[in-house]
């Protein structure tokens, strides 16, 4: 019998390992951190549709919290997923994930805190594994890049080989048969890869009967590229690739697992063709505006998410949502607002850099105030804010004085952030409450502005319309002579919400509602948010009172924490209590 060793590469079971490391930046990396362990775990990802089970080195059930508590003072932690080729003929992926755990403990030497999920809700079933981030004696767990781009991936594909057996011949062919006309990157892409000269490549004629098999799979793979046009036979033999084919070979596979991600999240009857992709169109191209359908994940490692928008023409959007904060995300039926966003340094950004240019390359509270005596407290705090998100981000360094060090390169790094945070997309919500919602509600609504456009070809926007100009006027807010609310009925209707939303608190949780006057502070927990039809509210509470306020996407990151909140002449900045946090103003 040959041993693993002795197999060749050809018949290893083939497996896919990506990997990432989530680092903790702050408390919004160590809540990242549990909501990734709750998100795995979500409906839909069982055979039966069902929410996935977390299970790990012995238990089928393990306490999600509890690896979550665990890891709330971890730096980092590992997130993998694993694919095999032949994960149907695994059957239970436990078996499999437990073997490949166990043998990293032992490549590692340390045994290995972890929990697990199986999802059987795209093409391939697969195990995404969460790992701590912190060893058997509580030190920070270092792994080489090389085992993890490498060796993980081995020993997974060993596992599978020794559990189903080597590949044979008729297994080989068949994968290389259907490899002949997918419409992704393949294995058959990276031979006609090596074997082109300036995208020039000639197939000969062969004799042996597997080169013959050889020949024959590269001249239909390249039969199947040119009716993708990006491969076109000059004379017998002899074919040119069209320049780009590899990255738009990537873009095609990317693109159909996205669309196999949306329709697992669309209702029954409804599919995911003809969807349009938002990255795709020009950086001058105008906003769409439109109604949000669901929500899915980008990439399940780093935890970025996607919407699908259906826009006021019908059409329908995959739009990518990576700068959102957790907790920030628009729900089913909101409306939002969508735009292209060329990666740019911030003018903050700008104000830091010519600072540090006249200041050495340095930056702090005392400098900005020296060059620019005329800014207000809160306009430096904002350009703080906006080193200290970069800080997290590992592009800038705060000393213990709290001065920080910018470099010359400072306006290049900001704009790589920028780059990481949002892609080329800019989300705004423009109604946190559903078409059907605003049609009836007492209160200001986004429909509102739009009752007397023309007719939008739109019928679910139609409708809305018709509905919420009946709904005015037999409620005697709109005239029939009268195509729009005045201002007095607006700011009267979004008062009257307002204080709808303060007495349901308030008679909820037996406290008291804090309105705040200027210069007037609240100090309290960040406990919910509560959507308005005039916008999203934070709710700020103590033990006998709470307020409600404007909230902002920032403030997601430290939802439950003790915060300061302060009333200014015309907006609201909160900060943390002093003594904890981070000092933060906002």
């Amino acid at each position: 019998m040959q041993t693993l060793r002795q197999i060749s590469r050809a018949r290893m079971r083939r497996v896919i390992v990506k990997v990432h490391i989530a680092r903790a930046r702050g408390g919004g990396g160590v809540r990242a951190f549990s909501e990734h362990v709750r998100y795995i775990q979500r409906d839909g990802v069982e055979r039966d549709g069902s929410g996935g089970k977390l299970y790990g080195p012995e238990g089928d059930d393990i306490d999600g919290r509890a690896f979550a508590e665990r890891s709330g003072n971890d730096r980092h932690q590992f997130r993998l997923t694993v694919s095999a080729e032949d994960g149907a003929e695994l059957g239970d992926l436990k078996t499999s994930a437990r073997a490949l755990m166990a043998a990293m403990e032992r490549d590692l030497g340390t045994p290995l805190d972890w929990v697990a999920v199986d999802h059987h809700n795209t093409g391939h079933s697969h195990t995404h594994i969460v790992i701590r981030g912190k060893d058997a004696r509580g030190k920070d767990l270092v792994i080489a890049r090389n085992y993890l781009t490498k060796g993980i991936r081995g020993r997974a594909k060993q596992i599978v080989t020794g559990l189903l057996g080597p590949r044979r011949d008729l297994e080989i062919a068949a994968a290389q048969q259907h490899e002949a006309t997918q419409d992704r990157f393949t294995s058959l892409d990276r031979e006609l890869e090596k074997q082109a000269v300036a995208n020039w490549i000639e197939v000969a004629p062969a004799h042996r009967s597997g080169d013959r098999f050889r020949r024959s799979l590269q001249l239909q793979r390249l039969r199947h590229l040119e009716s993708l046009h990006f491969a076109t036979e000059t004379s017998r033999g002899v074919w040119q690739l069209k320049e780009g084919w590899q990255t738009a070979l990537k873009a095609m596979g990317r693109r159909g697992d996205i669309v196999r991600t949306l329709s697992a999240g669309l209702e029954p009857g409804e599919t995911a063709r003809g969807v349009r992709f938002f990255e795709e169109r020009p950086s001058d191209a105008k906003p769409i505006t439109g109604v949000v359908l669901s929500q899915g994940p980008d990439d399940e490692l780093r935890g970025t998410r996607f919407l699908l928008i259906e826009d006021l023409e019908g059409t329908r959007w995959h739009v990518p949502a990576g700068g959102v904060e957790p907790g920030g995300l628009p729900p089913r039926g909101a409306i939002v607002e969508v735009a292209p966003s060329q990666p740019a340094p911030r003018a903050s950004d700008k104000v830091i850099a010519q600072i540090a240019g006249q200041t050495g390359g340095y930056y702090s509270d005392a400098l900005h105030a020296e060059a620019e005596p005329t800014a207000s407290h809160n306009y430096r705090e904002a350009h703080k804010r906006r080193l200290e998100a970069l800080r997290r981000a590992g592009f800038v360094t705060r000393r213990k004085d709290g001065v920080w060090e910018i470099g010359e390169d400072y306006l290049d790094k900001a704009t790589q952030y920028e780059t990481r945070q949002g892609g080329r997309t800019k989300l705004k919500v423009r109604s946190w409450m559903t078409l059907d919602a605003q049609t009836k509600a007492h209160a200001e609504t986004w429909l509102d502005g739009r009752i007397a456009e023309a007719a939008n070809p739109y019928r679910r926007f139609a409708k809305a319309q018709l509905a919420r100009l009946s709904f005015l006027r037999d409620r005697g807010l709109l005239r029939a002579d009268e195509g729009q609310l005045s201002d007095e009925t607006r700011k009267r209707l979004r008062e009257e919400e307002l204080r709808r939303a303060g007495a349901f608190e308030a008679e909820r949780s037996g406290r008291s509602q804090v309105t705040l006057s200027k210069g007037e502070q609240f100090e309290g927990k960040f406990e919910k948010t509560v959507d308005l039809a005039s916008g999203r509210r934070a709710l700020i509470g103590s033990e006998t009172t709470f307020a409600l306020v404007p909230w902002r996407p920032e403030m997601e990151r430290h939802r439950g924490r003790s915060l300061i909140i302060e009333q200014k002449a015309k907006n609201l900045s909160w900060s943390f209590p002093s003594g904890r946090g981070r000092g933060l103003s906002r």
